[in-house]
Parts: C-alpha cells; structure tokens; sequence
C-alpha cells in the first residue's frame, strides 16, 4: 500500500498472519466506542483500502461489503458510553480494541494498532501511527469500525429524531449543542464529557 521500505521499518513481514486494528467514535459526545479487528486473506485481495475518513460514504459501504467476504477474519466489538465514563475515553478504546481482538475466530501472529497507544493483548503487537494510511490490515479496520459506528448513529437517531445524530454523527456540532440545550441529554450521551456535563449542570 505505502512504500515497501516504510513497512519493512517498521517490522512488517507480509507473510505474517496478521491482524489490524483501529477504533471508531473517540471524539463523539455518544454512543459506545467502536473497535474491529481484521485479518485479510493475501490469497483474495482488496483494492482501494485506504483510510475510513479519507473515503466517502458510498465507498466505505462498498468496501465494507467486500471485507466481510474476503477477510481470514473479523471482529467488531464496543465499549459502552457506560463504560467510557467509568473507564475514561481512552481506556475504554483500548478495551474495545483488546475485546476486537479476542473476538477473532482466527488466532493472528501479530497485532497491528493504528495510533500510539497498544492495548493488553497476549498476542505481540505494535502501535502504528497512521497505520491505517500505511497497512491495509488497518484500513480494512478502520473501515468496518467506522461502518458500523456510522450504522449506529443511523439506528439511534431514530428514536431521537431531535438530536441530528445521523447527520453528525454524535460529535459537539452547534446542532447537537442546541439540541442538548433544548432536549437535555439521552439515556447514550457520555456524562463525563464537558459539553454533556454542563447541560447536566445546568439541568
């Protein structure tokens, strides 16, 4: 995907039963965060892996799809908005991570986690920053997380119509801060995050 010399520094052997892992939903004001985990087949490859943000919806779809059928394996796994205000937003995403990764119903070699941070794994694994531009075991990830955490905003904004959450997608837009001002927050909203808690305050 990236130049071979990129990857060869940093230890990537291509023959290695491989997993890559990214998260989607840090940065939202709701809902659980998202984690997957995918070991592609290099016997059924995939074209146009790139990073989730960098593709549009339409193609991550496509995409999404033809991971599904082509993977060794995949898992998706969450924390909770629960969980992430007992745990904190990071350490919830590592949880969702390590909870991706045990899902697999294949056992990988090596873990490959997109960002700086790796979560506790019994398996070896090593950070990749911007791994999911570099490895397309990570895009492939960062795509069905993605998916799937988009899906969920779809789903919830049905029930509440109100908050705009399939349009932006639970992040502290001026849309979604009015909605909390007029609305209060629902039973998904993270408590611990500032915008969320001063409405909470305030109520």
């Amino acid at each position: 995907m990236n130049d071979p010399l990129t990857l060869e520094r940093l230890g990537f052997n291509p023959e290695e039963l491989a997993a890559g892992v990214d998260e989607a939903g840090r940065g939202p004001l709701i809902g659980p965060v998202m984690a997957a985990a995918v070991i592609l087949d290099p016997l059924k490859p995939i074209k146009g892996l790139a990073d989730s943000k960098k593709l549009s919806a339409q193609r991550r779809e496509s995409l999404n799809l033809e991971i599904r059928e082509r993977a060794l394996a995949f898992c998706i796994a969450e924390a909770s908005a629960d969980e992430i205000d007992q745990l904190n937003i990071l350490q919830a995403t590592m949880l969702a991570m390590a909870r991706a990764v045990a899902g697999l119903h294949v056992i990988p070699n090596r873990v490959w986690i997109d960002g700086n941070r790796v979560p506790k794994l019994s398996i070896p694994a090593k950070a990749v920053v911007k791994g999911d531009s570099l490895l397309d075991c990570i895009s492939a990830a960062s795509i069905l997380a993605k998916v799937s955490r988009d899906a969920w905003c779809s789903d919830i904004d049905k029930q509440y119509p109100m908050y705009g959450f399939a349009q932006h997608k639970g992040y502290g837009t001026k849309a979604h801060m009015d909605a909390l001002k007029v609305y209060g927050a629902t039973p998904w909203h993270r408590r611990t995050f500032a915008p969320v808690a001063a409405v909470l305050t305030r109520a």
